[in-house]
């Protein structure tokens, strides 16, 4: 073989070889895509694992801004628009034990109010596990009981206090049964710094220790709950219990329910009042709450699934009456837009309030 048949076999093979390379480039399977995140949904929707431990976590919140006209828990109130805006970072977690979940909930909020007033807080801070919570949450008071109705100003009429520690057991058969009791901070402070009802009034008292004490009972099925549920204040060592049946038909949902003070002339932190001091006789404060016992009923009703009425009455034995109404409208999906009404009127001072609300709110 000749030097020039020797160079023009070698570039054959080289060409053959680069056609083959390139056939094999063409067909070569792309590389699997790394999940760097994996879905956990055993505790719902919305959990994700955190890289490298078992623990799983959920982060969401919530965007707010409303206008206020006039104010539903003041009868003097003569300002005009208030408009108030809120942000609310949600973090939860959950962990699987020999015990059950071990769970936290952490939710942080900051808010501004016109006049450029600006205030952030740690709203919740818990853990749970086996029934047991420990932490920084609403009063059980409330959280069993569910509040009142579906409006903004459910609690123009005192329904229970917020934002407190807490140590505090739940038990759930799981055939419809259930209670709750807890032990609650009793916010005995010098400072007067209370998280629950008007500032004037709260029953903050110095070198204080016992706590507080809440226990209830219940029974839900598909359509109808019954709870009772009494809070004991350690400090004006007077208490309230409330009682309370909820009702759905179809998409109706209707709720009544009623408390008894255990001194109508003392305000207690479980039957107490958000009003402020004009709302009743400079010399009967007593006026501003309950009395011996409060009454409120609700229904909501959805129009479709965009838009649902609300509305709440609530009237109490020291003759104060309210009436709110609203409108609950998702245009899209975790977006609402809720106008709503209030009516307050104050038989002890012959006085009435109308103050109106519109909320825009997105939650995530």
């Amino acid at each position: 073989m000749n030097i020039k048949g020797l160079l023009f076999g070698s570039a054959a093979a080289l060409a053959a070889a680069s056609s083959a390379h390139a056939a094999d480039a063409v067909v070569a399977a792309e590389p699997e895509p790394l999940n760097y995140v994996r879905i956990c949904d055993a505790y719902g929707v919305g959990y994700f694992y955190i890289p490298g431990t078992e623990t799983c976590i959920k982060i969401g919140g919530k965007i707010r801004t409303e206008g206020e006209w006039y104010d539903a828990y003041n009868p003097s109130s003569r300002v005009g628009t208030l408009w108030h805006d809120r942000t609310e970072l949600n973090i939860d977690t959950a962990t699987d034990t020999e015990f059950g979940a071990l769970k936290t909930n952490t939710i942080f909020r900051w808010e501004w109010n016109d006049g450029g007033s600006t205030s952030s807080k740690l709203l919740f801070a818990n853990i749970s596990l086996g029934g047991f919570t420990v932490g920084k949450l609403d009063s059980q008071y409330n959280l069993y009981a569910g509040y009142a109705g579906d409006v903004i100003n459910d609690d123009v009429i005192y329904d229970g206090p917020y934002e407190l520690n807490q140590l505090t057991y739940n038990y759930d058969s799981g055939t419809g049964f259930t209670g709750v009791i807890s032990l609650e901070d009793s916010n005995s402070t010098s400072t007067g710094d209370a998280s629950y009802g008007a500032s004037w009034w709260t029953d903050d008292k110095e070198n204080h220790y016992a706590p507080d004490v809440v226990a209830g009972l219940g029974y839900t099925t598909g359509t109808l709950g019954f709870k009772v549920v009494g809070g004991y204040d350690s400090i004006v060592e007077e208490g309230a219990i409330k009682a309370r049946i909820d009702a759905k038909l179809g998409g109706v949902e209707a709720f009544l329910m009623g408390g008894w003070n255990t001194d109508g002339d003392k305000l207690n932190k479980y039957a107490g009042t958000n009003q402020d001091r004009s709302a009743c006789p400079v010399d009967h404060p007593e006026l501003c709450g309950w009395g011996d016992w409060a009454l409120w009923g609700g229904v909501g009703v959805p129009f479709n699934d965009k838009l649902k009425w609300n509305l709440q009455l609530a009237y109490t034995d020291s003759k104060i009456f309210e009436a709110t109404t609203n409108l609950k409208f998702n245009p899209v999906k975790n977006l609402l837009v809720e106008p709503e009404l209030t009516y307050v009127h104050y038989d002890s001072i012959n006085d009435d309030t109308v103050a109106g609300i519109l909320r825009f709110e997105r939650n995530f």
